[in-house]
């Protein structure tokens, strides 16, 4: 199980969503797609945020998310800033 008696689960949630996608050899699908956002639709920030709980809860089963957050951070460049909210699992 992916997780698991790897420390602090809030701290792991945490390390994972600064991981960019592709950034870890031979796991491509773990971490955030932040770069695809550039000039992005409403609909496509909508899926980064679906992924985005899927990706936190698939490789830190210790947690829920109960919320994602997109805020743009500087509107001239399009960078974006990602907040997740987590609460423990108790079963």
């Amino acid at each position: 199980m992916k997780g698991s008696g790897n420390g602090n689960p809030a701290i792991c949630a945490n390390n994972l969503v600064r991981i960019s996608r592709g950034e870890t050899p031979f796991d491509r699908i773990k971490g955030v797609r932040l770069a695809e956002l550039t000039g992005s639709s409403l609909s496509e920030r909508e899926d980064l945020i679906e992924d985005t709980k899927w990706m936190v809860e698939t490789y830190e089963p210790r947690v829920s998310v109960e919320s994602v957050k997109l805020k743009t951070t500087d509107a001239t460049n399009g960078q974006v800033a990602l907040t997740v909210n987590i609460t423990g699992r108790t079963d």
